[in-house]
């Protein structure tokens, strides 16, 4: 190994051994060949209102912490959020560094920059936050999704960052 380079993750070993200690079934994954809704935007970037969905568990302090077992819900953080009132709840990552700063898993102030430099329109009103690791495919597609895409539509976003964690 060269310096502190750590090896890869299993991630699949690592996601059963999480959901094990949660007490779930062993988990059944899957694969679901599906078409690709992605688009292509019919203006530039720096014309373009970014929305971001981003799944580490973020929230607002005055906002309710996810919880750790298929929870599904989202939150709206507003665009113009103080950075010091955001947190972090995860049970599938280390929350040290998030928690030391938020930007780890949530850079938002990188995402004002770019609005404050014009390489993006805007950033939209609200910023969407989810709970990554949903052991429910279903609901994540029966339920979550479908939700943010309607307010990523009524939000009129042009472009959406994803965030995995």
């Amino acid at each position: 190994m060269e310096g502190n380079r750590q090896p890869p993750i299993n991630y699949i070993e690592r996601i059963t051994a999480t959901y094990s200690a949660l007490g779930y079934e062993p988990y059944e994954w899957s694969y679901i060949k599906r078409e690709s809704a992605l688009a292509t935007i019919n203006k530039p970037l720096s014309e373009s209102r970014l929305g971001v969905i981003a799944t580490g568990g973020i929230y607002q302090r005055g906002q309710t912490a996810f919880t750790y077992k298929d929870d599904v819900t989202y939150r709206a953080i507003p665009s113009d959020v103080s950075t010091e009132d955001l947190r972090a709840t995860h049970f599938a990552y280390d929350l040290t560094d998030a928690r030391s700063d938020i930007n780890v898993v949530f850079p938002i102030d990188a995402l004002r920059m770019l609005d404050a430099n014009g390489v993006i329109g805007e950033l939209a009103p609200y910023l969407f936050t989810c709970m990554g690791g949903i052991y429910s495919q279903r609901r994540v597609d029966e339920e979550l999704a479908p939700v943010l895409v309607e307010r990523c539509l009524d939000d009129e976003v042009d472009v959406i960052l994803l965030i995995p964690v």
